[in-house]
C-alpha cells in the first residue's frame, strides 16, 4: 500500500451545472435557455426528457450542501444560469438572484469555498433568437450579466470562472449538432468560438473592475491526443490537428494573444481569424489567476483515409449532425484497446498526468498561474440495490482513484495541481443523453429525487477528509 499525501490547502471538492441538476424551469420568473428550446425538439434527447425538473435542486439546495459537508467537500463548483438572473439576456431577475445568493450563503456556512462559474451553456433564448453566440453583441451582454454578479456575489465569492468548456457551446454545438442550438455551420462555429473568447476577456475587465481581489479564471475542456503511429507522418499529423482544435484554439489566445498560425490554416474555409477585430486578442489575453482543466479521456489519432470526406449524419432522431472537429472532420479515432465508460470513452489516467504536464510546461508555467481539475470523472451502468445504493468500487471509484493519483504524479513531476473537483456531485441531466447516462458520486432517484451516496462517495469523503490517497 502507498499513501500519497495533498498539501493541506488543496481542494477536494465537487461540481455541477446549473441546467443540469437545479431544475425549477418556471419558478421565480426563470426565462426559458436555448437548451430548454433544444429539448422540446423531438429526437434531439436521447431519452426525450428535458430539464424542468432534473434533481430539483432549485428546491432541495440547503439538503444538497448539508450533503457535500457530509462529504467533506472543501469547495463546490457550480454554475449560475443566465436565463434564471436575467430571462431575456439582459434584464435582472431579483428573484432568480437570489437563489445564488442564498446558495453561496449555505456555502459559506458549511466551510465550503464556493467557486462560481457564470456561463455554462444556458444562454437565454432570446439571445439564441438573435444568433446566439455567432452575434458579437452576445459577448458583451455577457459582460452585463458578469457585472449583475459580481455586484451581487463578489463580496462573498472569491473564486469566478468565465466560461466552461468554450469548444463545446461552439464547435459541438454549431458544427456538430449534437448541443443547442443544434446547427452544423463551421462559420457559425467559428465565430461562436471568437465571441465566447471574447466574452470570457470583456468578463476578466468586469471582475476586475470590482476591485475585489477576486480569483479569475475560465475552464476549457482538454485532451491529449496520440498519434496511432509515432512514425507515421500522416498520424503526427492528425494528432497534431485534434490537438489544435480541441486545446489550443483556446488556450494560445487566452494565454499568448493570437490564434496558433495552423489552426487558422486548418480552419481556413470555415474563416477563423475573420471574426477579431481591433483589441479583440488584447482583451482576451487579459491575464488571469487560474486555468480550470477539464479531462475526462485522452485518445489516439490517425490520418485520413484516402479520399475521405466529412459527412452529415442523421441522428436516431432524425437530425442532421456532423464532425465537430472542424479542419479535421476526417482524422480517425483508433482505439487502443482500453476500457470504457458508458459514454464510450478510454480510461487511461495517464493521458491527464502527461496533459497537466504539458499545459504547465506551454502555458501555466510561463504565465506563473496554478491549475485545478474543475471537473474529471465518469459515467458507468450503475446497478442499484433494493434500497438504491450502487456498488461503484470496481468502476466509477477505481477511475476517481487512478486520476487522483495522475495528478499527484504530475505534481511531482512540476505541474502546479491546486485542487481536484470530481463530475458529479449528483446524477444529473446529461444534456443530449438526457437522463441516461449517471456521472454522480451520489445517485440520485429520479422518481423521489432521494439523494444515495454510492460506494465512490464515501470514499472520496474519506480522501477530501484525510488529504491524503491509498493506492494498492
Amino acid at each position: 500500500m502507498t499513501t500519497l499525501q495533498f498539501p493541506p490547502d488543496f481542494l477536494f471538492g465537487s461540481a455541477t451545472a446549473a441546467f443540469q441538476i437545479e431544475g425549477g424551469g418556471d419558478a421565480d420568473g426563470r426565462g426559458p435557455s436555448i437548451w430548454d428550446a433544444f429539448c422540446e425538439v423531438p429526437g434531439r434527447i436521447s431519452d426525450d426528457s428535458n430539464g424542468m425538473v432534473a434533481c430539483d435542486h432549485y428546491h432541495r439546495m440547503p439538503q444538497d450542501v448539508a450533503l457535500m459537508r457530509e462529504l467533506n467537500l472543501d469547495a463546490y463548483r457550480f454554475s449560475t444560469s443566465w436565463a434564471r438572473v436575467c430571462p431575456d439576456g439582459r434584464t435582472l431577475n431579483p428573484a432568480g438572484l437570489d437563489f445564488y445568493s442564498r446558495l453561496v450563503d449555505e456555502l459559506l456556512a458549511a466551510g465550503i469555498k464556493p467557486w462560481l462559474t457564470l456561463y455554462h451553456w444556458d444562454l437565454p433564448q432570446a439571445l439564441g433568437e438573435r444568433g446566439g453566440w455567432t452575434n458579437r453583441d452576445t459577448s458583451y451582454l455577457f459582460a452585463e450579466y458578469t457585472r449583475h454578479m459580481v455586484d451581487a456575489l463578489g463580496d462573498r465569492v472569491q473564486v469566478w470562472t468565465t466560461l466552461n468548456e468554450p469548444w463545446c457551446s461552439s464547435f459541438l454545438s454549431y458544427a456538430g449538432g449534437d448541443h443547442a442550438p443544434g446547427h452544423t455551420s463551421p462559420r457559425e462555429a467559428v465565430a461562436a468560438a471568437h465571441h465566447l473568447l471574447l466574452a470570457h476577456g470583456l468578463g476578466v475587465q468586469v471582475l476586475r473592475e470590482a476591485e475585489q481581489n477576486l480569483t479569475v479564471g475560465i475552464t476549457c475542456n482538454t485532451t491529449y491526443s496520440h498519434p496511432a503511429d509515432p512514425d507515421n507522418p500522416g498520424d503526427v499529423d492528425a494528432a497534431r490537428r485534434i490537438d489544435g482544435g480541441f486545446n489550443r484554439i483556446f488556450l494560445d489566445p487566452i494565454f499568448k494573444g493570437e490564434y496558433p498560425a495552423d489552426v487558422i490554416e486548418d480552419m481556413a474555409e470555415a474563416g477563423l481569424g475573420s471574426d477579431v477585430r481591433d483589441g479583440d486578442m488584447e482583451l482576451i489575453s487579459a491575464p488571469i489567476d487560474v486555468l480550470g482543466v477539464n479531462f475526462y479521456n485522452g485518445a489516439a489519432h490517425a490520418a485520413p483515409l484516402p479520399g475521405a470526406k466529412p459527412e452529415i449524419r442523421i441522428t436516431e432522431g432524425g437530425h442532421p449532425a456532423a464532425a465537430p472537429m472542424v479542419g479535421s472532420e476526417t482524422v480517425r479515432p483508433v482505439a487502443r484497446d482500453l476500457p470504457l465508460t458508458a459514454m464510450g470513452w478510454e480510461v487511461k489516467a495517464d493521458d491527464l498526468r502527461l496533459l497537466l504536464v504539458r499545459l504547465q510546461r506551454d502555458y501555466t508555467g510561463p504565465a506563473g498561474i496554478p491549475m485545478v481539475i474543475t471537473e474529471n470523472g465518469a459515467a458507468y451502468d450503475d446497478v442499484p440495490d433494493a434500497s438504491g445504493y450502487v456498488d461503484d468500487s470496481k468502476d466509477r471509484l477505481v477511475y476517481i482513484r487512478d486520476h487522483i493519483a495522475a495528478v499527484h504524479q504530475a505534481m511531482t513531476e512540476g505541474a502546479d495541481v491546486r485542487g481536484y473537483l470530481v463530475w458529479s456531485l449528483l446524477d444529473n441531466f446529461e444534456w443530449s443523453f438526457g437522463y441516461s447516462r449517471r456521472f454522480g458520486i451520489v445517485r440520485v432517484d429520479y422518481d423521489t429525487l432521494e439523494r444515495i451516496p454510492k460506494a465512490s462517495a464515501r470514499w472520496y469523503a474519506g480522501v477530501a477528509g484525510s488529504h491524503q490517497l491509498d493506492i494498492d
